[in-house]
């Protein structure tokens, strides 16, 4: 069983590693909220070797960055009729991951569905470290996890 590292508004935050320890354990689901540009410049997390992918639907649309009005109800149509116990989000270091998490398991909550919504709390690329740039300190790709770049 993982440990979370502490809940914000309800929803448990996991670091990488546990999170990925989460995935492989089957039933749960990664939903990658980032936006396309950050999939196709940056890279996407590697779930192939647990035999998954990412669930990809963006919080925020890039370049404006306005929020996505049909972001539950797209995350809710790539789960299908499949909506596993737990959906993990992500996003660059943790922030609209938060803000989507809250979004989903409030729309969830009142359809009467019992799953659990964690945050993966360093993001893909992690905190800012001294240098002013992301992907140094923390986040899936500095703890060694799997990804893959386009």
């Amino acid at each position: 069983m993982t440990q979370e590292t502490g809940s914000i508004a309800g929803i448990p935050q996991l670091p990488p590693a546990q999170a990925f320890e989460v995935l492989s354990g089957g039933d749960a689901a990664l939903v990658d909220v980032r936006t396309r540009a950050e999939w196709a410049w940056v890279g996407l997390p590697d779930l192939s070797p647990i035999g998954g992918q990412p669930v990809l639907v963006e919080w925020q649309r890039y370049p404006d960055m306005t929020r996505n009005p049909a972001f539950v109800e797209q995350v809710l149509g790539a789960l299908g009729d499949a909506t596993p116990a737990k959906l993990l989000f992500l996003c660059r270091s943790g922030g609209r991951s938060q803000q989507a998490a809250l979004s989903v398991a409030a729309a969830l909550s009142e359809k009467g569905l019992a799953v659990e919504c964690c945050n993966i709390a360093e993001g893909f690329e992690g905190d800012l470290g001294p240098d002013n740039h992301r992907g140094g300190v923390n986040g899936w790709k500095v703890r060694g996890l799997p990804w893959v770049q386009s």
